[in-house]
This record gives structure tokens, C-alpha cells and sequence, in this order.
């Protein structure tokens, strides 16, 4: 299986492309017929999708980056992100243009320092200010300054967190980063896959949630905490990420909550065959949490 992408893949997904991020890694298919289901949906997905490896992004940017993200979109996060960066973060940073990082508006106390400690001493009224476009912005600040506090003080820095999340052991880490006010679950495992480049992570948000109960690959009941065990129990360490990753571009594309592909035309998804179709009446129209159908 090849690490290009087939003909129809998307112009633009977050699995793909250069601004996908990671690194281009092909995965071998298992052509097991009794291979697990959700190791046949990866696989398949590895030949609609950009097969990739992540890591080496940096631990307390990814974090702040994540909580940007909670309850909105990523067209909605990513302002607030840069807009945080140019303020807040290092002058020599590559990824700002230079007009950013000599904004009038930039806090003095960034300077060429770090970014958790920059974080720790910010206004908190000035920080809701500059992250406004991710919404929910009061929260989302304080949560940041909480996190930036505890990382400076237990971590002296960001380089000292990242290399934390880089070198420890990812269940000391993991517990490490649930035992921080504000941080769940998928904003774990996102850090731990996307900064620390651990295998055998699949973060799961609301897409991954859905598409694996209503797959089959999770109990309809299934928590997002037991969805992560039933997949990552299941799959191989080396496609976790790329699962993650690809899941949720197939449900942009495919899978969508309220209008999944096959609602109108079974042959529309590209995993029609492999699906269970756990709350997907075709015949009624009806489409109900796998939760609300097993009842």
C-alpha cells in the first residue's frame, strides 16, 4: 500500500498535505479475512487518505492549540491560535511573519522566551481578547494561564514540559495530564500523538465516537474512554495515528452525524460493506445515537 493519495482524495484533509502535518509513513494492510473490523476500516481508509506518522510538535503549544479547539472549529481555532502566538510566543518563531512578531500588541514580557512562562504572566482579560475567535474565550483563558502556571511550575518551562511528554513513560504522562483542571481525554492522547509521536494513541472526539458504535467496532453504549480501549485494544500501535487522523476526515466526508452518505444511497460510502449501520434507518430515514437504537 502505497503513502500517496489515490486519485479522489480530497484536495484539502487533515490527514493529507502538507499542512496535514507529520510525516509520510506507509502501513501494511493485514489481508487477514478475520482481521478486526477496525483494522480493515484503517486500512481501508489508508487507501482513500494520506498515510501518516506523527509527532515532534511542541507539548504545551499542542495542549493550548487542543483547548483552543474544544467546542468549536478548527476555521474558528486556528485564528485564535496564531493570533496567541504572535502575541505571546517566541520573537524567533518561523511560523509567524515578521510583521506578527512586531505587532504593537504584543506582550512585552514574550520576548525570545518561553511560552508557558510568557502564558503564566499574562492579563487574563488581554489573553480572552486576542483568543476571542475561538469562542468560549473567558474559559478558555483562564484554563490556558491554569495549565501555563502548573507546566512553568512543575516543568520550569516548555522545553521542560515537552520533554517530559517526548521521554517519560505515556501512562505516567497520560495521568500526568488528566491530573491538570482542563484537560480531558482526547486533549491527552492529542498531545501525546501529536507532540510525543506515541504509537498505539487514537485520541477520540465526537467523529471517532460516533463512526465507531455506529460501525461496530464499539459497543453502542460505549463512553468515549471505552471507544479509545475497544480501538486501541484492536489496532496495531504503528496506525493508531493515522486512524485518528483519517477517522475523522471519512466523517466530514462520509459519516456525518445527521446525513451519513448512506442514508440516500448505500453505495455512496466507501465503507458500506464493513458497516453495521447501528442507528441508520435507509428505509425510514431515521438517524438516532447507536446508544438510543440499542435500547
Amino acid at each position: 500500500m502505497g503513502s500517496g493519495m489515490s486519485d479522489d482524495e480530497p484536495a484539502r484533509n487533515i490527514s493529507g498535505g502538507e499542512s496535514g502535518g507529520g510525516a509520510a509513513s506507509a502501513f501494511a494492510a493485514n489481508d487477514e479475512s478475520d482481521a478486526p473490523l477496525v483494522e480493515r476500516v484503517v486500512d481501508r481508509l489508508g487507501d482513500r487518505y494520506w498515510q501518516k506518522t506523527y509527532g515532534g510538535q511542541d507539548a504545551f503549544e499542542c495542549l493550548v492549540r487542543t483547548v483552543l479547539s474544544q467546542n468549536t472549529s478548527d476555521k474558528a481555532s486556528q485564528p485564535a491560535h496564531d493570533a496567541l502566538m504572535a502575541r505571546y510566543g517566541p520573537a524567533s518563531r518561523e511560523d509567524f511573519e515578521l510583521e506578527r512578531a512586531s505587532d504593537e500588541r504584543r506582550d512585552p514580557r514574550a520576548g525570545e522566551g518561553d511560552l508557558a512562562v510568557a502564558l503564566a504572566d499574562a492579563h487574563r482579560p488581554d489573553l480572552a481578547e486576542t483568543i476571542s475567535s475561538a469562542g468560549l474565550y473567558n474559559r478558555k483563558s483562564e484554563t490556558i494561564i491554569r495549565l501555563a502556571e502548573r507546566v512553568r511550575d512543575e516543568y520550569g518551562s516548555a522545553d521542560g514540559f515537552d520533554a517530559f511528554v517526548t521521554d517519560e513513560d505515556p501512562d505516567t504522562v497520560r495521568d500526568s495530564l488528566l491530573d491538570m483542571k482542563g484537560v480531558g481525554p482526547k486533549t491527552a492522547d492529542c498531545v501525546l500523538l501529536f507532540a510525543g509521536g506515541r504509537d498505539g494513541v487514537f485520541p477520540v472526539d465526537t467523529h471517532v465516537h460516533r463512526i465507531a458504535r455506529r460501525m461496530g467496532f464499539a459497543p453502542p453504549d460505549a463512553d468515549h474512554e471505552a471507544v479509545r480501549e475497544a480501538i486501541e485494544s484492536e489496532l496495531p500501535d504503528e496506525k493508531c495515528g493515522f486512524g485518528h487522523t483519517a477517522t475523522i476526515q471519512f466523517g466530514r466526508d462520509f459519516c456525518k452525524s445527521r446525513t451519513p452518505a448512506c442514508l440516500d444511497d448505500p453505495e455512496a460510502c466507501p465503507m458500506a460493506d464493513l458497516c453495521a449501520q447501528v442507528g441508520v434507518y435507509p428505509d425510514t430515514g431515521e438517524v438516532v445515537d447507536p446508544d438510543d437504537a440499542a435500547d
